[in-house]
């Protein structure tokens, strides 16, 4: 069972996140005293941190450089700060993943799940299936039967988080989201722009309801047409 250790001071987000965690069998500890956090740390030893950046004593970005230093667990943030020197900030200092407040659960569990992957168990990363078609985690390719065809970084992000959450409405601001890199701006245009390839590359294999759109709320991947 993966230890994750919760230093968040909002108690209410803090125990949502502990219980949801939880019932994905996850072991979650949180901080109660914020002037030994690093102290906590050594204690729990925990295989992945998830780390506020608005604490009580000293700010996250502190706390997040020294972690770098002393310890090897992965780190994602949390925080209310959406500026985009901000999530650079967070990025240059050695975090794993950057979060904005708020944020669909869903998304937080499944940014868990990729950094746990990838940091402890990275020969496992090979691929994510829905119905026919997978996605090839390493090689950055959409396979359908026996069909395979080349997708770009922000297709594969697309696809990816459509398959993570099929059948479930996602917002354009959670997949911006999981457009966003530290080092290329991502706006609405791009989205827009992105999804439109997606739907055109899963019309090429016969696809064409995979992606359907909910005006005013989002889009939905629907597992049914794979």
């Amino acid at each position: 069972m993966d230890k994750i250790l919760v230093i968040e001071d909002d108690l209410k987000l803090q125990k949502y996140i502990q219980e949801y965690l939880q019932a994905y069998s996850f072991e979650v500890e949180t901080i109660t005293d914020f002037s030994r956090i690093l102290q906590q740390v050594e204690e729990s030893r925990p295989r992945l941190i998830l780390l506020d950046i608005n604490l009580p004593v000293l700010d996250g970005f502190y706390y997040l450089k020294v972690l770098r230093k002393s310890f090897g667990m992965p780190v994602i943030i949390l925080s209310a700060r959406s500026d985009e020197s901000e999530q650079i900030r967070g990025m240059e200092y050695g975090a794993d993943d950057y979060i904005t407040k708020p944020f669909h659960i869903g998304v937080l569990l499944a940014k868990i799940n990729a950094v746990l992957r990838r940091v402890y168990h990275p020969a496992q990363d090979t691929g994510y299936a829905v119905g026919s078609l997978r996605l090839l985690k390493e090689s950055m390719k959409l396979q359908y039967k026996d069909q395979t065809m080349e997708l770009s970084k922000n297709e594969f992000r697309l696809i990816h988080i459509f398959m993570q959450n099929a059948g479930e409405i996602l917002s354009r601001e959670e997949l911006l989201e999981a457009l966003w890199d530290d080092q290329v701006f991502v706006d609405d245009n791009t989205l827009t722009v992105n999804i439109t390839r997606v739907k055109k590359k899963l019309s090429l294999y016969g696809l064409h309801n995979a992606i359907t759109t909910k005006r005013g709320v989002g889009y939905v991947f629907d597992p049914a047409d794979c």
